[in-house]
């Protein structure tokens, strides 16, 4: 008997219905269609290819660009009983090996893998003995030059089409220009395709920007007349601890989230934040992916971010569960002023490029012709101190060589402590009778953990120290000592990103770049940003400004945001705009004006808001001038 959407919604997640567009999408993929969903952060994306693959015989393969992203749904999963397991850059041999094979036996429903892994020989060998029902391309704007965060890996995607050559495969994204849209498709190689896009409009969410030179000051009226949870975007990780200890000193319950924290403290601060312990979390955007709160009130951004797409997903935050809820962003002319000096930053010479890269080899110590495929831990800052480098250069930098598809950087890996014991039970015994110091340390971690003669175990430190009333450091120093020994194979924790080379190491003279790729990448990256300070400058709706920017060009005016409301001050109010853009296109649909044929059409006292009218409508792309003279350009759906 077949399995109905509704019984596994109902069985795994407690829900009685789906969200809207979650039902067709699902049957889509069920009726063997590849399927593009088009949903906005927080519409329930995961939904779309979790029930239809757990529907079906056999296993869904889930492509996913972040670590911490495929970590998050393989802990959902589990914990609703369903079988889940990622796979992803930094893993021990061992952990990969033994989770492929726990795939390729049946024995898991849901398999998470980084882009990068689909180039393993190993990995393509194990799908191919995989029974696989579908196929999910999570973040799928990242296969498209077009996007925002393009991934190249991503184009490896489309080899499973040889590997699992009758599977469908599912896109999901919550940010997609029309041209990404398309791109997806493509690059995806759909077949029979449907693509599902619910509209980007929230109801329920008050867009607002307001220009502020004293931003702190304002933070706290704006959270002090707006109650319930709330997230602040910062753009670095000084930024998030100094505003989280002004809020305190203001008495509210807030704390900072960045990816240089600790594991531990990354995990406490979500929980805390998620059951209310915490009002306020001040993060950089390291904060919110894979998190599902819906009773977020408030998130603003104390600058404005470099595109349209990161500001919409982040803002989306807020809100999910339908009531009023509010997305500030507090901006002034030096915010605009950073992007410009950023966007400088982000594209830096072949020379800066070059001698970043020789300094890959030998901070890790790689001959030329060696390195392809090997995966190093990076430290950032370490690496910079070490070569006297700048941290922006070397960022920016390694993403053009990323994009260039000469190495990958990944996100932070999280990979537990682990040991195994090498001797026999026996040798193991003798040696405690020797060594009585190690004596409760072997104890406790037989007693704590089993299987740990037969393969690897995950240990917890911390949890070891507490039990044996020791200072973690000291525990630690004799799990090395008992490695030194011979006794067990210990590996310590990691939480760091990774280098993986992608080709071998060239000298740095004959570094070749894409150059047609560079400037295409530099060009969008220019208009990405030209749109994120037209949003925030321009007096036009706000929620229509973003709709239009992801193709809906018959969006109405929101009626809530701070333009529509009248709350912000400006040269050109709403009514007055509209009236004039309608004039101005008739027009300029009977006949392509000049500047001063266009003005010389209103009354002179309105001349300054017609002048203002016009250059508004130019940056939004309605007109577009031609020879010195003005034409309509209708924005295509």
């Amino acid at each position: 008997m077949e399995t109905r959407p509704i019984d596994i919604l109902q069985k795994y997640w407690g829900y009685s219905e789906f969200r809207p567009l979650q039902e067709p999408i699902i049957h889509s993929v069920l009726e063997g269609n590849d399927t593009l969903a088009l949903m906005p952060t927080g519409g329930g994306k995961s939904i779309c290819f979790q029930v239809p693959a757990l529907c079906k015989e056999g296993i869904c393969l889930v492509i996913s660009p972040l670590i911490a992203l495929m970590k998050d749904q393989v802990e959902n999963l589990q914990k609703r009983k369903i079988k889940a397991a990622a796979i992803f850059s930094g893993m021990p041999y061992r952990d990969i090996d033994r989770t492929l094979d726990n795939a390729a036996h049946g024995h898991l429903k849901f398999l998470y893998l980084s882009p990068e892994r689909l180039n393993s020989e190993l990995v393509q060998e194990r799908i191919k003995r995989m029974n696989v029902n579908l196929i999910a391309v999570d973040e799928a704007h990242c296969i498209s030059q077009w996007g925002y965060d393009f991934r190249p890996a991503y184009h490896d995607i489309v080899k499973l089409r040889e590997l699992v050559p009758d599977t469908p495969i599912i896109a999901v994204t919550a940010t997609a220009t029309k041209e990404v849209v398309e791109d997806i498709q493509q690059k995806l190689e759909f077949k029979k395709g449907q693509v599902f896009e619910k509209s980007f409009a929230r109801d329920n969410l008050a867009y607002a920007v307001l220009a502020e030179e004293n931003k702190e000051a304002k933070l706290l009226d704006i959270l002090r007349r707006v109650q319930g949870s709330a997230v602040i975007y910062v753009r670095n990780r000084r930024k998030t601890k100094d505003l989280a200890q002004l809020l305190l000193r203001s008495r509210i319950r807030a704390d900072f989230y960045h990816a240089g924290l600790d594991p531990d403290q990354r995990t406490s601060r979500q929980e805390d934040w998620i059951k209310g312990k915490t009002r306020v979390v001040v993060s950089t955007n390291a904060f919110g992916m894979g998190i599902d709160k819906a009773d977020v009130r408030l998130v603003v951004h104390m600058g404005l971010p470099d595109s349209l797409e990161a500001y919409f997903q982040e803002a989306g935050r807020a809100g999910r569960d339908g009531k009023k809820a509010y997305a500030v962003l507090l901006y002034n002319q030096s915010d605009r002023l950073n992007l410009e000096k950023n966007y400088e930053r982000s594209f830096p010479a072949l020379a800066e490029i070059r001698q970043v890269y020789r300094a890959l080899g030998s901070y890790f110590q790689l001959a030329i012709g060696a390195g392809a495929g090997g995966a190093f831990d990076f430290d950032l800052i370490e690496f910079c101190q070490n070569f006297q480098l700048s941290p922006v250069t070397v960022h920016n930098s390694l993403k053009i060589l990323e994009q260039s598809e000469w190495l990958v950087m990944t996100d932070a890996i999280f990979i537990p402590s682990s040991l195994k014991i090498l001797v026999s039970k026996d040798e193991l015994y003798d040696y405690q009778l020797r060594h009585p110091k190690m004596d409760l340390i072997i104890k406790t971690i037989l007693r704590t953990y089993q299987g740990a003669f037969q393969h690897f175990i995950n240990i917890r430190e911390k949890q070891l120290a507490n039990f044996l009333k020791m200072p973690v450091g000291e525990l630690r120093k004799s799990l090395e000592l008992l490695q030194q020994e011979g006794i067990i194979n210990y590996q310590p924790q990691k939480d760091k990103p990774q280098i993986i080379f992608c080709k071998e190491r060239v000298d740095a003279e004959n570094l070749s770049l894409d150059h047609r790729l560079y400037e295409f990448r530099k060009k969008g990256h220019l208009a990405r940003i030209q749109a994120a300070i037209a949003y925030a400058e321009n007096p036009i709706c706000r929620s229509q400004q973003l709709l239009r920017y992801f193709g809906q060009s018959d969006a109405e005016i929101c009626g809530i945001c701070d333009v529509c409301t009248g709350r912000t001050k400006s040269d050109v109010d709403q009514d007055t705009f509209e009236v004039y853009k309608t004039k101005i296109r008739k027009l300029l649909t009977k006949e392509h004006l000049q500047l001063e044929e266009l003005v010389k059409s209103f009354h002179p006292k309105r001349e300054h808001q017609v002048l203002k009218t016009i250059e508004y409508l130019e940056d939004e792309g309605f007109i577009i001038k031609q020879n010195d003279r003005f034409l309509w350009k209708e924005v295509e759906a």
